[in-house]
């Protein structure tokens, strides 16, 4: 009898470890996203926190946020209003106080992959 009750309690334990395997370890952590969109989309969230610094680093020597191409100019960054990794990077100032850019896929191939912004609180966000 605990010989029957063990293997039906091994059972039900391999049949949840089964049911957690394929909930959470297939579909990775984005959902089911293809490998080379996950790939891009860490890099472009990467690019953006770097554009950000670029900024912070700007507002603490001149006093006020600027366009990504005059930090282009100044070398703070490599990056411009141009495409890396199939997105186009935007950048608003707003009274020279507030920034905010936004990567937008402009790769055709890439239609339906997320927006992302950052803004002068450093936080990423999907649109």
């Amino acid at each position: 009898m605990k010989a029957i009750g063990g293997v039906v309690a091994l059972v039900i334990v391999l049949g949840i470890g089964m049911f957690i395997y394929k909930a959470e370890f297939t579909q990775g952590p984005t959902g089911g996203a293809p490998p080379m969109q996950t790939i891009d989309v860490a890099g472009v969230r990467s690019e953006l926190l770097s554009l950000a610094q670029a900024e912070r680093l700007y507002l603490a020597s001149h006093g006020a946020y600027t366009s990504l191409d005059q930090l282009q100019q100044e070398g703070s960054t490599a990056a411009s209003g141009g495409a890396r990794r199939g997105y186009s990077f935007e950048a608003t100032i707003d009274d020279g106080q507030h920034f905010k850019i936004i990567a937008t896929p402009s790769d055709p191939a890439k239609k339906g992959w997320p927006t992302l912004a950052i803004d002068d609180t450093m936080q990423i966000s999907q649109q």
